[in-house]
Parts: C-alpha cells; sequence; structure tokens
C-alpha cells in the first residue's frame, strides 16, 4: 500500500474512491500512507443503491436490470464519482461481502467488483471471488484493488 502511496506522488496523480461494500476501508487505508494529502483527494461510500442514484447519478434502471453489486453499476458509481471530486484517477467498488444481497449460484457472496478509471478512461477493471468472513473479503479486495492499481502505475512507464 505504501509503495501505491509513493508511485502517485512520483506521478503527480491524485485519486478518489466510490464505495459500496469496502465501505470506506480503501479510502481510510489510503489516508493512512505518509503524504497521502498529496495524492488522495477523498471518498464517497456508497453502501445503499439510494446513495448511488441520488449522490452518483446511476440510472435507477442500470440497478434495476443489473443489480447493485455487479460491473456495470460499479462502471456508473465510478462515472458518477468523476463528476463529484476532480482526481486522475477515480476507483469505484461493489460486491457482496455477506448473504442478503443479489448473490446467485453464478454470483455468490464474496463477489467483488473493482472498476478504475485515469482522466475518464478505462485503467483497470476486475471480478474478482473470494471466500470467508466479510472482514476477510473486504481486506482482500482492499490488497487486491491496491496491487491492481500498483500494476496500472507501473504499466505507465513502459
Amino acid at each position: 500500500m505504501k509503495s501505491v502511496g509513493k508511485m502517485l506522488i512520483g506521478r503527480n496523480l491524485t485519486i478518489a474512491f466510490a464505495e459500496s461494500a469496502t465501505a470506506g476501508r480503501l479510502s481510510a487505508d489510503f489516508s493512512m500512507i505518509e503524504d497521502a494529502g498529496k495524492f488522495l483527494k477523498g471518498g464517497i461510500i456508497c453502501y445503499d443503491a439510494c446513495l448511488k442514484e441520488d449522490l452518483l447519478q446511476v440510472d435507477a434502471s442500470l440497478i434495476k436490470t443489473y443489480t447493485p453489486e455487479s460491473m456495470e453499476v460499479t462502471r456508473a458509481i465510478t462515472l458518477g464519482l468523476s463528476k463529484l471530486i476532480d482526481a486522475d484517477i477515480h476507483i469505484g467498488i461493489t460486491g457482496l461481502t455477506a448473504p442478503g444481497g443479489s448473490e446467485t449460484q453464478e454470483k455468490p457472496v464474496g463477489t467483488m467488483f473493482i472498476y478504475a478509471t485515469h482522466h475518464n478512461e478505462l485503467a483497470f477493471s476486475e471480478r474478482l471471488n473470494f471466500s470467508g468472513s466479510r472482514e476477510e473479503i473486504v481486506t482482500a479486495t482492499v490488497f487486491a484493488c491496491a496491487a491492481m492499481l500498483a500494476d496500472y502505475l507501473t504499466s505507465l512507464d513502459n
């Protein structure tokens, strides 16, 4: 995580997060990195679907068609975030950390979605599957997102 912060600072890039399933954990972890104020713009926790709709301007029909925990909605919250917080990189996360959401046999608990843009162009997106407790799923998602971001930032040098 610390190395990702250094990479963002070294490239003079800023970042913002729209978090549903991780409920601010990613933003909080990034805020603990030394000199976080140089790259972290902020984050929005949009755990409930109404916040996705009202705050991030996600079309209700998109949520109804694909569910709040889907790549389509994750993309939409990321794009909505980009209109609220001015940053170079925007990352959205949704998923299923516990029973009671839109889980199915094809999309079980532990399914997580990450969508990232850099200057409003797709940087990376991934559907991931984790097992374990809610805490373990969230922690694994945060680490996976940080690793994907590190890989992406490294690819900018090539």
